[in-house]
């Protein structure tokens, strides 16, 4: 990308479900498929349907975690998986176009919606157009996710874009700034720990997860799901879209069963794309 990326974490976590040293699609009988994904919430998805319908599906899921949005792709593209499930079509067309890779979308799965947080200690914030002047807000640093978490901020009139700003907007796009915040870029990885200095920050949705944080009910501005571009999709290399066990897994992945998990665990902080 042009500007600073998420460094790749120190390595892959590999979730302790059967997963063999053998590489990418190297089940005994050809119908192993070995997905990478972040660990909440597809991780957690990926993991309900290796236990409780691939196998009588005839799919051989194997799952491998990691905690950064640079490696998953990489891995795919290199061959070590066959498919991951982590991040949204803007960040996967800008990661093709800056890496010179040729990854593509197989299905829309759920949305991870992004939200506005606030230390409840520090801020006490309700809305975010309660910032105080001259407050620190932190967004995620990768492009799309920046400018993502700008237009967030733009939709209450916390900050004002220049006409035309996209989904990449970064902060010199800022056209308004009438309380003169400060817009900070981090890692989006390091984002909830910000928290505890900062005034708000802006953070996807798995990291929210992942440090315990309730989407639904602790961020003070979420987006919303209608019209929303950043709904995240079952990725795989060019050509192997058609591949049977790809097709089997975006067919469990869109299923009512799957719609219902992910409704019942995470109770409107992950929205199912499908309604099954």
């Amino acid at each position: 990308m042009g500007r600073a990326v998420i460094a790749a974490a120190a390595g892959a976590l590999t979730l302790s479900l059967g997963l063999t040293a053998c590489g990418a699609g190297s089940g005994s009988d050809g119908d192993q498929l070995v997905v990478g994904a972040t660990p909440t919430p597809a991780g957690e998805v990926l993991a309900y349907i290796q236990q409780n319908l691939a196998e009588k599906e005839g799919l051989d899921l194997q799952v491998r975690e990691f905690t950064d949005y640079v490696t998953p792709n990489t891995a795919l593209q290199e061959g070590s998986l066959d498919a991951n499930l982590y991040q949204h079509t803007p960040y996967l067309d800008d990661f093709n176009k800056s890496k010179k890779t040729d990854l593509v979308p197989v299905t829309e799965v759920y949305l991870p919606p992004m939200g506005v947080y606030a230390d409840g200690g520090r801020a006490g914030l309700k809305d975010v157009s309660d910032l105080r002047p001259g407050a620190t807000v932190t967004v995620p640093n990768d492009t799309t996710n920046e400018g993502r978490a700008l237009q967030l901020l733009a939709s209450k009139g916390v900050i004002e874009l220049k006409k035309g700003a996209g989904a990449e907007a970064t902060p010199e796009d800022i056209a308004a700034n009438p309380k003169k915040l400060t817009i900070k870029p981090l890692e989006p990885a390091q984002l909830p720990r910000s928290l505890k200095d900062v005034d708000a920050a802006v953070i996807n949705n798995n990291y929210a997860l992942d440090a315990g944080l309730s989407p639904k009910k602790d961020a003070v501005l979420l987006e919303s799901a209608k019209d929303n571009p950043y709904n995240n999709v079952l990725a795989v290399k060019k050509g192997d879209e058609d591949d049977p066990r790809v097709k089997k897994l975006a067919e469990l992945l869109t299923s009512p069963e799957v719609k219902k998990f992910i409704e019942d665990k995470y109770k409107g902080s992950v929205l199912p794309v499908t309604a099954g």
